[in-house]
């Protein structure tokens, strides 16, 4: 399958491709189609993070309906917390997200988080990479563990960060280093109007006490939003965009998505070959412009036969 063919056939051909990446992810009509991908990205991703019961599926569901709205297309992966007996996800997109199944414009995948630790799925990069060449947003919700959720800055353009009004999470979520991660902070469930209010004036003073990359050129964006009465996505949306046009500026996005394809040759190789195979793979570089996929792929055959 190419991604010609995969723009062709719509959201039954992702599911086959996405089986594939499952099924053989080191067979090289997998590795060519990641090269293709990753060498024509068209999406901006949008990673969503947060402690769990905050509201990221329910602001999730507001999200994709605005874009839709907009008329963009979105593609959705959803991190579950995984069944201790099968290793699947737990929670299934179905009663996660009220999308309209016949709609070709969103795709939702659920992926189990397994034993990772990031809040992340071990496939949530190659998932997203394919994602990203056919659809104009890609958006990633993790599962929400606490301080183990900054994998999601490896993975997404724009990091949301999402703060419950009431619960002591814009504080305690700030100490634990999460204030470095977000390029938006979202306090959900506005309509507690007044624990809102004093949730956001906490986030806004912990993040004004460093944290927060200020070198960067952009300001974090603290926004009060309710996704049941649909209030604040305007702003929101406009917020992602802002980030966005941001990253267009002076190459920042080519970049943040080097550094990040880096970042996941190395880990890709460290747990398929341990510190051992790492030191004999040798200096993990990747050219600008050179598929991490295919650099694998080239690592992998190399160590096979040493």
């Amino acid at each position: 399958m190419d991604l010609s063919t995969l723009r062709a056939g719509g959201k039954a051909a992702l599911a086959r491709a996405l089986a594939q990446l499952e099924r053989a992810p080191d067979a090289p009509e997998t590795v060519a189609l990641l090269n293709a991908a990753y060498a024509a990205p068209a999406a901006h991703v949008v990673g969503m993070t947060g402690p769990p019961g905050v509201g990221k599926s329910t602001l999730m569901n507001a999200l994709i309906g605005h874009w839709r709205g907009q008329g963009r297309t979105v593609a959705c992966i959803a991190i579950d917390p995984s069944s201790r007996r099968s290793g699947g996800a737990l929670l299934g997109d179905r009663t996660r997200l009220s999308t309209d199944p016949e709609d070709q414009g969103i795709f939702v995948r659920s992926m189990a988080a397994r034993d990772r630790l990031g809040g992340l799925a071990a496939l949530t990069v190659s998932a997203m990479v394919l994602m990203r060449a056919l659809y104009d947003v890609v958006l990633i919700e993790t599962v929400g563990v606490g301080q183990s959720e900054t994998d999601v800055v490896g993975v997404a353009d724009t990091v949301l960060f999402c703060v419950q009004p009431g619960s002591g999470d814009s504080l305690q979520f700030m100490k634990a280093g999460i204030a470095e991660i977000p390029h938006v902070v979202v306090v959900t469930k506005a309509d507690m109007e007044q624990a809102a209010s004093r949730a956001r004036a906490d986030v806004m003073g912990a993040l004004s006490l460093g944290g927060a990359d200020e070198t960067a050129g952009w300001t974090v964006p603290v926004l009060l939003v309710s996704s049941q009465r649909g209030s604040g996505l305007g702003p929101l949306a406009a917020a992602i965009d802002g980030h966005a046009a941001h990253l267009a500026e002076g190459g920042r996005l080519a970049l943040a998505r080097q550094g990040q394809a880096e970042q996941w040759l190395s880990e890709a190789v460290r747990e398929r070959w341990g510190r051992e195979g790492m030191r004999r793979a040798g200096p993990l570089s990747l050219p600008e412009g050179t598929s991490p996929f295919q650099r694998l792929a080239e690592i992998n055959a190399r160590l096979h036969h040493t």
